[in-house]
């Protein structure tokens, strides 16, 4: 008996674990600001998984975050012009952020700067409807964490047929 109370105990744990992430990533999404991040996406293809991007953000290299050093994790400075793209600032934390910046969180990992979302998938056969992105459309939250909401071309219209998107052409 006692060892099915804490099978059980362990299961309701693990539940509402899982429930708590996908809540905080729900509120991201309905709540973060958005933000778009220019793009040098690489369009690779995986037999198992189907077509997909990989996405290389261009912050990414103007932060000049030494690549191939130590693990690190951090916060860049990220300032949004008049259309909502944002621009590398500063990758220092020691001062606070001036009107119009934010945080944006970065992982160094296996050698590459990762701002989040690092591929994005999509149906096979879709290739050269999202080989036009431009842009990565991130959620951003006050602390700098993000997720990626979808992709956008050079005049920052939405591509894709996801919950947020109003892509027309979306296949």
């Amino acid at each position: 008996m006692k060892r099915t109370h804490v099978i059980f105990g362990g299961l309701v744990l693990v539940v509402v674990a899982l429930v708590a992430l996908v809540a905080s990533k729900e509120r991201l999404l309905a709540r973060g600001t958005p933000l778009f991040l220019e793009l040098a996406p690489v369009d690779p293809r995986s037999l198992i998984q189907g077509d997909y991007m990989v996405l290389d953000y261009a912050v990414s290299r103007e932060a000049g975050i030494p690549e191939g050093g130590p693990v690190a994790d951090g916060r860049l400075v990220i300032r949004r012009d008049e259309r909502g793209v944002g621009h590398y600032v500063r990758s220092e934390e020691s001062q606070p952020l001036a009107p119009g910046e934010s945080w944006l969180r970065y992982k160094v990992r296996r050698g590459r700067v990762r701002l989040g979302a690092e591929s994005f998938f999509f149906q096979e056969g879709h290739a050269e409807h999202y080989a036009r992105a431009k842009y990565g459309e991130l959620r951003v939250a006050e602390d700098g964490s993000s997720v990626l909401v979808g992709l956008r071309d050079a005049d920052l219209h939405p591509l894709g047929g996801g919950p947020l998107s109003t892509d027309p052409d979306a296949p």
